[in-house]
């Protein structure tokens, strides 16, 4: 598993320690420190931590030996991002252990010398044996007195245990005795011998860090030396000293060359690590504790050490990981965009699977070449071989060498490996395909300066596949093939396991490529000899394809090479290499056995999997031809074998099973983690003396070494940025699922535990129950006992908090992981409701750049019958759609953009208040936001579904379609094709029926109740009940010899009635029987109708005549005729009234009483529309609502059918003409297709103006209703479907006629007024969202005014001032004469000012309207002073202020300093009210004191910073000042610390508005992107309210506008309300915790945003006086 650190996701450290001096210490930190890094690196690097100890067992027969802990080290010092050695010194130096392996030569010198000297050398021989496999040969430790890696469930054996460790202790004693031996006899160097000495500690960090370069030492390890003083104490000491006989024997054993271990402790710490300080700047830390002389070091001084290393290891690790800047080195892997992701992933995965190809294969290699060096060759390449041969990794081989073959060109090479890709379906690989060879070329043509591509289909941006169905990427593709490739840049396109994937997907890529090939492109297929199925689709471009072994060109539509089985003597030497690499050899008997092996299994694979079985072979072990098995699935049982009783069978078979079912792969650390969450590997690992802690793990090195063993058969490949464990070949999962997940329940377990895990509910201090057994007095197991366990797994959340704002990495591991396991354990409620309907991972998602993902999730069909809310995921995933470009360059504005587009919509989908609930929890939580408390009308409808015929055919037009109430549609092409869409999260499918082995072709198709009929152009017909299973009854009427067109038909319970073009008779088909009856009318029928109980058929005709049959019969009852003799269009039957109305052709109307069935109906009533008639269109007709709509194309008529009144008619616009129309569900609306015009228009009945337009991506050429949709059917045969719910509360939601152009608040912010330049002002209650009260006028409303007080609402109107009482909306004063062009209330709320251009302003009482004075001089821009005492103006440069109780001028500001320099804007201070702040044109800023006439110039504005009058603002207490709101820019004036700040916009501002007290700004623009500049996308183009704090610049809140703006407002309440184009209104509160501590009260939260009825007759008229009641001279 080799890995470059640079490039890991992954810090692994290797904890090196003496086990017996730091239990206490290594405990601790696992404990308290190891979590907790975990969770900080989790969180802010997107990095893993892994702590390998290789003492962390309290078993130590199951420590590893020091061949095994280098390869430990080797692995972290390779994966590891940043440090990988952390290593603890303590006082004690620790014993050295048994060697593992002894060369030969020193194992008998020590023999020989310890013989010589009289040791009793037996028992090391016995301990020993000798092993010519090894490399050199060697004796080796037996394996009975080697470790156990597993703990095993066994009984106390302590005392045999003991006698164990007292024997090994006695060998390891003779081995260092006669080690001295050879020393001081000189046969054996000194340096040879220290490695015998040498400690676990010692050996361990000498591996790690000497002899190493600077870069593997330098911020990569940590050292802790801890020096203990008077450790012992004076008690220990007299404890400890030896026996005086013992004393003699170690004395008499001592030569003098043994070196002690204060000696070997003292060169490591005294002398090897300074050294590697000063040479290699390892970070050394060394505490010194002195203890007490007589208590030594006690177990309190212990834990206070171990607290104190925690803090420190903590920091210092930290900061050593923070400083590698990970996420700086990173950034550019962390692609938004998952094709660009996934471009770079495929990339390194080709790169290691490259480093496999271990076994040349010249005779393929060659052919491949000169495939791609050929450049006439137009065909693609076929590389076709058995199981194993290695196609993959030939493949990947040869992607490395294509520049080389190619070095006259510039080849674009696009490697991909279909089979494992993550997501794996046809739309996915056709859109990375593109966006590969798209991005490919792109990159070569821009570094190269080439304006030849920019007009081509690689310019088209990413983004936009996701709206692309499968047969639109196919063209896509085609069109990048045929365009992109040159002789200068060909391309060369390897396509890895197609025939793999699940499903006929790898056929529909390949049938979407053209053929032959386009010049200068080369593609490459590897396809297993037992999958060739998938190259079938080129049989339908060429002849039957000749398989050419030898590579030439044929016409068989490919050229093969096949991959037969390897050369054995290449495998034999691979073999040998990899033992020669791991320090193994065979004997030649041995040998001879795996030459026969490799005989009859010449696979590379195979080979590998024989070198795992041949390593553990000894020179002496008895193998025979049974040993080694002859296939490559055997070996891999074999392996698993082994596995199993080296590791144990629990943790092997989870471990294998959890890698063999995820998604992506594991990262180590999950692996672990899940491994820890089980209960029966767990239970393996409870210590037994029964003793349990609460954070009871699998151990690191456990897990570790199990992947060290399997290093060779899994490889490390990055997913969304993390390096994940998979399985080198896919037969590793075969023989996997065979051995351990046989049934579905074992693996529905599995996927349950992973789900469970990345669900995180076993996280953040969860404990979980663990069973163990439970001793008894008599020492015997006397049940299970459960014991919370907390796990530690890590956290899992969806987005990780790297701080307060939403900028923390998304959890990539999750939501891919998390949904995939939920489906494949079957927990389809918490799929649905915990996930598809939830915030959090939809933010998660559009974030990660998975939005077209997460379309396709909410989409899906799988699991959908265990499904409750289709519909609101159908509207969730097309709002996500149609916001696509916004989200995917602004990721953060999801909550806003949901939130905005579901409020409308709560009362038709009520399970979506919890999504936004979520979102104002989430903001609430957050402290800062922008909500939305009263949501505008929608100007348009969001669709639930959009969906494309996936045909090969382009233009063609739909012929005819029709739909069911149960919501079955089906169209009928030119081409004869038929498409049928069953339904909400159905996709449209192709209908096919075959006759004699030949698809028939349709020629149209009806549709009656539950009943569809088609017909074909073989004039057949078909009879479909779509309430039954999919069958097609076939219908012949022996009466119709000659070829006519359906009229149409109408169903019953029983039978059809079926009427055909100029035909005069009517035929009667029974379903069950199918028999027909044929009923005979005067002339050709046009309509019919049946009664309810079916006894009774009316046929209307073509000369408007009626007649009545009795079906049982088939005698004509009778016939009636309207006096017109139009061709009856429709017949209405009303039975509870014994009424028929017959509609006209022509739009009359005529009805008949239908009483006495057996005599001809009476006349009751008949109207004929007057004027232009032309022949009807459509009807609708709704008998719950009692309503008839006839569409001609000039208009609709609608008529009240409980009278039979013909209610209003509706013209269509001028120039225009009606082509359809139908009611809405409830009747107030009705929906209208005009000629040449792409959208669907909604008109209100009450009204009569158009107020919503539906979008489609198309001509529309029909609407179909069903039960609950509307679905418009395109004339390239797309369907768009609304919910009908939705259309009617869209339709419902309240705004005014025209555009709202001024809104005013109250300071409660509880009522608001606003004015659309009509005669009607509004009063809105903001707590219900609707229109409280209308203020009628005789004029259209210029201005608008609201007293201070609330009390008072004064509107000029066509020139007159009326003044209305808000609390009983009383019109109380009229005045006339006026000649006002403003008006102003002063802010005591006790008199009103009328500006006038040309005539005296007056001042008057509001409460009566008497005159106190008049003012001469005009002044424009006026405002009244905060103490009501002045009316403060500009006139011809000046600032003047007159007297509100005299009319004179009394105060005067001008600007002398210049003859061209004026006064430009100015503003009164609320707070400060003796103050004016004047701004002027040279920039200068002036305060002028109106009372005592005084003015004081503070400073000068630079040359870029000038003041725009319009947008010129002031908080009221002078802090701030806004400028201007040029170069998309917020201009402010900070007057508090007098200076200028600038605020970045998104775009050009529209508008902007201060906030009254100074702290915030809101603004909206219109945001300019890369991404806009290059999409169609038409929410892009929208504009976006910011709501910014001034004290910091922070964006306290941006929401998107769903249309342009005219009016923005703040009120004091911290609301602020914007007034749209369109006449709808909405509010948006603010949430800041920092300024204001608590969210704003006025919001409307209970989440009520739809409305039953028009919400306009609720409003109460209020009426003006009829005549002015006050007029002025």
């Amino acid at each position: 598993m080799d890995w470059s650190p640079s490039k890991s996701t992954c810090v692994k450290l290797y904890l090196c320690s003496n086990p017996d001096d730091s239990v206490v210490e290594r405990r601790a930190l696992r404990e308290s420190v190891f979590p907790k890094l975990r969770e900080h690196c989790r969180h802010t690097l997107g990095l893993d931590v892994r702590v390998i100890d290789p003492f962390e067992s309290n078993d130590s027969s199951s420590w590893p030996d020091e061949n095994s802990r280098q390869q430990l080290i080797e692995e972290c010092r390779k994966s590891s991002t940043g440090p990988f050695l952390l290593a603890l010194v303590g006082h004690q130096y620790g014993t050295a252990s048994l060697p593992a392996q002894v060369e030969v030569s020193d194992f008998q010198l020590l023999l020989h010398e310890g013989q010589q000297a009289g040791v009793r050398t037996q028992e090391l021989e016995r301990a020993y044996q000798r092993d010519e496999n090894t490399i050199p040969p060697s004796y080796c430790l037996r394996p009975q007195q080697r470790l156990i890696c597993c703990p095993q469930q066994l009984e106390d054996k302590e005392e045999e245990e003991t006698q164990m460790k007292a024997k090994e202790e006695e060998l390891r004693k003779v081995f260092q005795t006669v080690v001295s031996l050879c020393v001081h006899n000189g046969v054996m160097s000194p340096k040879t011998a220290n490695s015998f000495y040498r400690s676990a500690l010692d050996a361990d960090l000498r591996f790690a860090v000497d002899n190493r370069p600077d870069n593997e030492i330098i911020r990569r390890c940590l050292v802790y030396v801890h020096k203990v003083i008077n450790a012992k104490g004076e008690t220990k000491k007299s404890c400890m000293k030896s026996p005086p006989q013992q004393q003699s024997e170690e004395a008499a054993c001592d030569l003098g060359t043994t070196p002690t271990d204060g000696q070997l402790f003292s060169e490591l710490c005294d002398h090897f690590l300074p050294g590697l300080i000063s040479s290699s700047q390892l970070l050394v830390y060394t505490t010194a504790t002195e203890c007490d002389r007589r208590h030594g070091y006690t177990t309190a001084r212990r834990r206070g050490y171990a607290e104190s290393l925690c803090q420190q290891v903590y920091c210092d690790l930290v900061g050593l990981i923070d400083s590698w800047n990970i996420l700086d080195s990173r950034d550019g892997c962390q692609f938004s965009d998952v094709l660009a992701r996934e471009q770079a992933e495929q990339q390194e995965l080709c790169d290691s699977l490259s480093r496999l190809y271990d076994v040349i294969r010249p005779e393929e290699e060659k052919q491949v070449r000169a495939y791609v060096e050929q450049s006439e060759q137009q065909c693609p390449l076929v590389v076709t071989g058995g199981p194993c041969t290695g196609k993959t990794v030939l493949m990947a081989h040869c992607a490395q060498q294509i520049k080389s073959w190619l070095p006259d060109s510039d080849p674009v090479l696009v490697t991909y490996f279909c089979n494992l890709s993550v997501n794996q379906s046809p739309k996915h690989l056709l859109s990375s395909l593109c966006y590969q060879i798209g991005m490919r070329y792109h990159s070569e043509s821009s570094s190269e300066q080439n304006p030849n591509n920019c007009g081509d289909p690689s310019c088209i941006p990413p983004i936009m596949e996701y709206n692309m169905c499968v047969s639109e990427l196919k063209e896509r593709l085609t069109s990048l093939l045929s365009s992109m490739p040159s002789t200068k840049q060909p391309l060369v396109l390897i396509l890895v396991g197609l025939d793999l994937i699940k499903g006929n997907f790898g056929a529909q890529i390949l049938d979407s490529l053209p053929s032959p090939l386009p010049h200068s492109v080369k593609l490459i297929l590897t396809v297993s000899s037992n999958r060739t199925q998938v190259l079938k689709v080129f049989k339908s471009h060429t002849n039957p394809p000749q398989c050419v072994s030898e590579g030439s060109e044929k016409e068989s539509g490919y050229v093969c090479v096949q991959m037969g089985h390897v050369d054995r003597k290449q495998c034999v030497k691979m073999l040998a290499t990899l033992l020669s690499s791991s320090g193994r050899r065979v004997t030649s008997g041995q040998q001879a056995l795996v030459n026969q092996a490799l005989t009859s299994c010449r696979l590379t694979l195979y080979a590998r999997l024989l070198h795992l079985h041949t390593s553990l072979w000894h020179s002496d072990s008895d193998v025979t031809e049974s040993s080694l098995p002859d296939s490559v699935h055997l070996s891999i049982s074999l392996l698993l074998d082994h596995l199993e009783k080296k590791h144990g069978s629990s943790i092997v078979t989870l471990a294998l099973s959890y890698l063999t079912l995820s998604r992506t792969g594991l990262t180590e650390a999950e692996l672990a983690d899940l491994l820890s969450s089980d209960q029966k590997v767990l239970t393996e690992y409870v210590p037994q003396d029964g003793s349990l802690s609460c954070d009871l793990r699998v151990p690191q090195i456990d897990v570790e070494r199990l992947l060290l063993d399997l290093r060779s058969f899994l490889i490390k490949r990055t997913v969304a940025g993390s390096d994940v464990l998979f399985w080198v070949s896919r037969h590793f999962k075969l023989v996997v699922a065979k051995r351990y997940l046989g049934t579905h329940d074992v693996r529905k377990e599995i996927h349950l535990a992973m789900a469970d895990y990345f669900s995180g509910s076993l996280s953040c201090g969860g404990a979980k129950p663990l069973l163990v057994k439970q001793k008894s007095e008599t020492n015997k197991y006397s049940g299970k006992m459960g014991v919370h366990i907390d796990r530690q797994p890590c956290s899992q959340p969806f987005v990780f908090p790297f701080s307060d704002k939403d900028s923390g990495p998304v959890n990539l591991r999750k939501v891919l992981e998390l949904p995939y396991h939920l489906q494949k354990s079957s927990e389809w409620v918490e799929f649905e409701h915990g996930l598809l309907m939830s915030l959090r991972f939809h933010r998660a998602m559009v974030r990660a750049g998975l939005l077209g993902d997460l379309v396709a999730m909410l989409e899906s069909e799988e699991g959908s019958h265990h499904f409750s809310l289709s519909r609101e995921r159908a509207l969730l995933a097309s709002i996500l759609k149609s916001f696509e470009c916004l989200l995917l360059s602004s990721p953060l504005l999801l909550p806003s953009v949901m939130e905005t587009s579901l409020l409308p919509y709560l009362e038709v989908f009520p399970s979506l208040k919890g999504y936004v609930r979520e979102i104002r929890q989430e903001r609430k939580d957050k402290g800062t936001g922008l909500g939305v408390a009263l949501c505008p009308a929608p100007s348009s409808v969001p669709s639930i579904q959009c969906l494309k015929r996936d045909a090969k055919t382009k233009d063609v037009s739909v012929r005819e379609a029709a739909g069911t109430e149960s919501g079955i549609v089906a169209e009928i092409m030119d081409d004869g094709e038929a498409w049928v869409w069953k339904g909400s999260g159905c996709d449209i499918v192709k209908l096919s029926l075959s006759c004699k082995q030949k698809e028939m072709k349709f020629a149209g198709v009806k549709s009656s109740g539950q009943f569809i009929l088609l017909s074909t152009q073989c004039n057949k017909l078909f009879l479909w009940d779509v309430s039954g299973p999919e069958m097609f009854l076939q219908v012949e009427d022996p009466l119709k010899t000659t070829v006519n067109e359906v009229e149409g038909f109408v169903a019953d319970s029983k039978n059809i009635f079926l009427w055909w073009k100029d035909e005069s008779f009517v035929s009667m088909f029974n379903v069950s029987s199918e028999i027909f009856t044929h009923f005979q009318c005067q002339s050709c029928v046009t309509c019919l109708v049946c009664s309810s109980n079916g006894f009774y058929m009316y046929c209307g005709q073509q000369e408007g005549t009626v007649s009545i049959f009795d079906t049982n019969t088939g005698s004509l009852l009778g016939s009636c005729s309207n006096s017109n003799h139009n061709a009856v269009a429709l017949i209405i039957l009303r039975e509870d009234m014994w009424e028929m109305a017959c509609v006209g052709r022509k739009g009359g109307v005529s009805l008949w009483d239908v009483a006495a069935k057996r005599n001809p109906p009476r006349l009751v009533t008949e109207s004929f529309t007057g004027g232009k008639s032309n022949d009807i269109l459509n009807l609708d007709y709704s008998h719950e609502i009692h309503t008839l709509l006839v569409c001609q194309s000039h208009q609709v008529a609608l008529w009240d059918t409980s009278d039979w009144e013909l209610w209003d008619e509706f013209l269509a616009p001028q120039g225009k003409a009606f082509t359809q129309a139908v009611l809405s569900q409830d009747g107030n609306l009705f929906l209208a297709l005009l000629d040449a015009c792409s959208l669907v228009l909604v008109w209100t009945v009450s009204t009569g103006g158009c107020i919503l337009s539906l979008g489609v991506n198309n001509q529309p050429c029909k609407l179909i209703k069903t039960a609950s949709d509307v679905v418009c059917v395109n004339l390239d045969g797309i369907l768009t479907v609304w919910d009908s719910g939705m259309i009617d509360a869209a339709g419902t939601a309240p705004k005014m006629g025209r555009g709202v152009k001024e809104v005013v608040v109250e300071q409660t912010g509880e009522w608001f007024y606003t004015s659309d330049g009509s005669e009607t002002v509004w009063r809105w209650r903001l707590e219900t969202g609707l229109p409280h009260d209308n203020f009628l006028h005789d004029g259209p409303v210029e201005k608008l005014r609201l007293s201070p007080n609330n009390s008072h609402l004064v509107i000029l109107s066509a020139g007159e001032i009326y003044v209305w009482q808000t609390e009983t909306g009383q019109n109380v004063l009229r005045m006339s004469g006026s000649r006002a062009t403003d008006i102003l209330i002063t802010p005591n709320s006790n008199f009103g000012v009328s500006i006038s251009e040309r005539g005296l302003s007056r001042v008057w009482k509001l409460a009566h309207g008497s005159i106190v004075c008049s003012i001469n001089s005009y002044l424009s821009d006026a405002q009244v002073s905060p103490e009501s005492t002045f009316l403060i103006g500009l006139r011809r440069r000046d600032l003047l202020a007159a007297s509100l109780w005299s009319g004179c001028i009394n105060k005067r500001f001008s600007c002398c300093i210049e003859s061209s320099e004026h006064v430009v804007a100015f503003h009164t201070l609320s707070e400060h009210p003796d103050f004016v702040v004047v701004m002027a044109a040279s920039g200068a800023v002036y305060t002028w004191k109106v009372t005592e006439g005084t003015l004081c110039r503070h400073f000068q504005l630079p040359y870029r910073f000038h003041c725009q009058p319009k947008d010129f603002q002031m908080s009221s207490d002078g802090s701030y000042a806004l400028l201007s709101t040029d170069n998309e820019a917020i201009n402010l004036l900070d007057l508090s610390q007098v200076r200028l700040c600038s605020f970045k916009a998104e775009g050009p501002v529209v508008k902007a508005c201060l906030d009254k007290s100074g702290c915030y700004a809101a603004y909206i623009s219109h945001p300019t992107t890369t991404l806009e500049k290059n999409c169609v996308c038409y929410q892009q183009a929208r504009p976006v309210l910011t709501f910014v704090r001034f004290t910091d610049g922070e964006r306290i809140g941006i929401v998107c506008l769903a249309k342009n703006p005219l009016t923005l407002v703040v009120c004091e309440r911290q609301c602020v309300f914007v007034g749209f184009e369109d006449g709808s209104v909405g509010v948006y509160s603010i949430l800041d915790v920092e300024v204001n501590g608590e969210k704003f009260v006025g919001s409307r939260e209970n989440l009520n945003g739809c409305f039953k009825q028009c919400p306009f007759d609720r409003a109460l008229s209020r009426l003006p006086l009829p005549t002015p009641n006050i007029t002025w001279p």
